[in-house]
């Protein structure tokens, strides 16, 4: 069995193993990574080799880091990487040039119809009725995005939002309220299945699929990171963050909102930012917290979202594609029986 998994941010790690009578079996790690002393690795073989075929990503992290000589430094990677690659090679986890890929970036539309696509896409994802695609937004009106399990009136200051040309809606993944203005925010969904991110702990998930925007954005001289569980960050502040959706169908989405242009003050006049919420982002200040990418980049929101796609495209050779008129349709019944509805809206009040 073979496996890999790239740490965000860090190395290659490679794993060979066979299972023999239910145990690992002649396990061999490679990759790109430092390790000191150079016998460590040895140590790491011996710890892996005999467990159960079974065990969980705790288990095997667990013996890695009892084997590890005292003093040992693993740079560029860590024992739960190597757990992580060793669970994706005994579930034949694929990776992201194992899919046809598609690009799909078309005409702006709704916000409820954005939220809708998402359901649509990520479930025929699942059902292998499509291949994995990222989609770009496009917007011609702004709205507050709210999280599943957030509360309408603690989120949103629903008078000031409509005084500031605001709709309010309800998407269906978890994470926080985003004020998304129209041409201020660059927004993207991964539809994938869930072979894709297998092995992964919901948030080595996170890390995994946010990887090739980071390359993206360093690629335009943004130190970009990512900070768990859902932000993408850099020195200068705040870009943005994700939310993650795993349906039944088997389909993963996983959506990222950066800001462009964001305009603090309107931020913090719409949505209601407590100081609870303020208190581990190191700032008292709303307007603070997002740091926009035009101001580290000097480019138009344009160019930055073309540059994104380039780098897509390099790292999985995906294709331009078109959603269907089935699709559409789809979304505009979700949007009619669901995403408009005031039940949806206020299923926490």
């Amino acid at each position: 069995m073979h496996g890999e998994y790239k740490v965000p941010g860090g190395k290659l790690v490679v794993v060979d193993l066979d299972v023999v009578d239910g145990v690992f079996a002649n396990f061999r790690l490679a990759g790109d990574f430092f390790l000191e002393p150079d016998e460590a690795i040895e140590d790491i073989n011996a710890a892996v080799n005999g467990l159960d075929a079974g065990s969980d990503a705790t288990t095997i992290t667990a013996a890695i880091q009892a084997a590890l000589p005292e003093g040992a430094q693993l740079l560029g990677f860590t024992p739960e990487s190597v757990a992580t690659a060793i669970r994706r090679s005994v579930t034949a986890a694929a990776d992201w040039r194992d899919f046809d890929w598609q690009i799909i970036h078309t005409h702006a539309v709704p916000p409820r119809t954005h939220l809708a696509l998402d359901e649509v896409l990520t479930s025929e994802v699942g059902l292998g009725h499509r291949g994995p695609t990222l989609r770009i937004w496009e917007w011609d009106e702004s709205a507050v995005v709210i999280g599943s399990f957030q509360s309408l009136k603690n989120e949103v200051d629903l008078d000031a939002a409509r005084a500031e040309g605001f709709d309010v809606v309800r998407r269906i993944s978890g994470g926080g309220a985003m004020l998304m203005a129209k041409g201020a925010i660059i927004t993207y969904s991964l539809y994938v299945p869930a072979d894709l991110v297998q092995g992964m702990t919901f948030a080595e998930s996170y890390a995994y699929l946010d990887d090739w925007v980071l390359t993206a954005l360093r690629e335009l001289g943004i130190e970009a990171v990512y900070k768990p569980l859902n932000d993408i960050t850099s020195p200068a502040g705040k870009i943005g963050g994700a939310a993650q959706k795993r349906l039944g169908s088997g389909g993963v989405l996983h959506h990222v909102t950066m800001s462009y242009d964001m305009d603090g003050d309107q931020m913090a006049r719409v949505l209601r930012i407590g100081r609870e919420k303020l208190s581990d982002k190191g700032t008292t200040s709303a307007a603070k917290r997002v740091d926009p990418l035009r101001s580290q980049t000097g480019r138009s929101r344009a160019e930055i979202i073309d540059a994104m796609k380039a780098t897509f495209v390099t790292l999985t050779g995906a294709v331009s594609g078109e959603i269907t008129a089935d699709e559409y349709a789809q979304a505009e019944t979700l949007v009619r029986e669901k995403f408009a509805t005031d039940a949806w809206l206020n299923r926490v009040p």
